[in-house]
């Protein structure tokens, strides 16, 4: 057997009220945080809330929340010089991937030189982060407790993928509660994300026992109450094995990578300013019929925990039935396709080539247990159009 490690925060705090533990645990973090978010979190006086308890327990704080949309450099230098000028040693996260994504890339910097593209890849970070704390309000992106940061570098129209053990927050915090007020289409393309996370940290050829645990039980959760949470996004029970599941599928993808998917759906963000959760969405049916041929047998145990019946059938029509699986799912999330995202067709074939040139040299594809080239993503770029 080959040898492993597991990456995971040194705390997680779960389930319905776990926030309320914050105060006591960021206190050996440092003097004074930087809460990084974005309007909302604000306006729905989450972030006001953050400071309530930061402040009972003499914690002072600065904020910088204009992480209002996909995050970018200019976001990661802009809040890294309230970091420095504020006089904080630690930040906090707060909301969906893209706060806690900045806030990790702000952490990065701030202990390290250069620019935040000096450090594309795995393994480039060379100095310990300050303490991170990550609070997480969406049931999708797993940022909370993974060894990645994805940002755009404005420059080039690219997503710059930056992993490193530093980069795993040292508390991550994860509160149904927060997720209630999230609207369905949110829900459905964060909860697809979570999906697409434990689904292919399950066939990625770098998982192991322990990742392949995680993902399967974030299937099995993710199957059973994705479409309640979508349908009533009042049912706690629903919202809370999200939350849950979420996070089990962000620990496998953290330690087992991720592969095609999130290598073709990066370029789509970076160049038309798609969600990362529904360009996730939109090509994960596709990319696994593609995948299928390399590990039918992990697509017909995928299969059966999405609760299909598989009984008297061979292998592959097991497999097979994973991917019609994955495309109800879809369908019943109202998960549309490129086309439907109002992106326009001469477009999107023309930046065709420079998107399967940018989902190649991501390196995630190499992860697939099917060898994919230049020509074959350009076709399930078109197919899933």
């Amino acid at each position: 057997m080959s040898t492993y490690q597991i990456l995971v925060p040194p705390t997680i705090l779960c389930d319905a009220g776990s926030i309320e533990l914050l105060g006591e645990k960021v206190k050996t973090l440092g003097k004074k945080a930087l809460i990084v978010s974005d309007k909302c979190m604000s306006d729905a006086g989450y972030v006001g809330k953050l400071q309530g308890i930061l402040s009972k327990q003499n914690i002072p704080s600065e904020t910088y929340l204009e992480v209002n949309g996909e995050p970018t450099d200019k976001m990661v230098y802009d809040g890294l010089d309230i970091y420095k000028n504020s006089g904080c040693d630690y930040l906090i996260g707060l909301g969906g991937g893209s706060p806690i994504d900045t806030a990790k890339a702000i952490g990065v910097m701030a202990n390290n030189r250069g620019s935040i593209t000096d450090y594309m890849g795995l393994g480039k970070v060379k100095n310990p982060l300050p303490p991170v704390a990550a609070i997480a309000t969406t049931a999708g992106t797993g940022s909370e407790v993974t060894q990645f940061t994805i940002i755009c570098d404005t420059q080039n129209d690219a997503k710059l993928l930056i992993g490193s053990p530093y980069i795993v927050p040292s508390l991550a915090v994860n509160d149904p509660l927060f997720t209630m007020s999230v609207p369905p289409k949110i829900t459905a393309a964060t909860g697809i994300d979570a999906f697409t996370h434990a689904v292919e940290s399950y066939i990625s050829k770098k998982s192991n026992p322990y990742t392949e645990v995680m993902s399967l039980s974030a299937i099995s959760r993710i199957s059973k109450y994705i479409r309640r949470a979508w349908a009533n996004g009042d049912d706690l029970e629903a919202r809370s094995q999200m939350m849950l599941a979420s996070m089990e599928a962000g620990i496998a993808f953290s330690n087992a990578s991720v592969t095609i998917v999130h290598g073709m759906s990066r370029p789509i963000g970076a160049l038309f300013h798609v969600a990362h959760g529904i360009s996730n969405a939109v090509l994960l049916p596709e990319c696994m019929k593609f995948a299928l041929m390399g590990a039918p047998e992990k697509f017909a145990k995928i299969a059966e925990t999405m609760g299909e019946n598989i009984q008297s059938l061979t292998t592959m029509e097991a497999a097979k039935k994973a991917v019609q699986a994955i495309v109800q799912l879809n369908d019943d999330l109202e998960i549309p396709t490129i086309a439907g995202l109002g992106i326009d067709k001469e477009q999107f074939f023309e930046a065709i080539p420079k998107m399967s040139r940018d989902a190649i040299a991501s390196g995630s594809p190499a992860n697939a247990p099917r060898k994919a080239t230049f020509e074959q993503i350009m076709q399930i770029y078109k197919n899933a159009y």
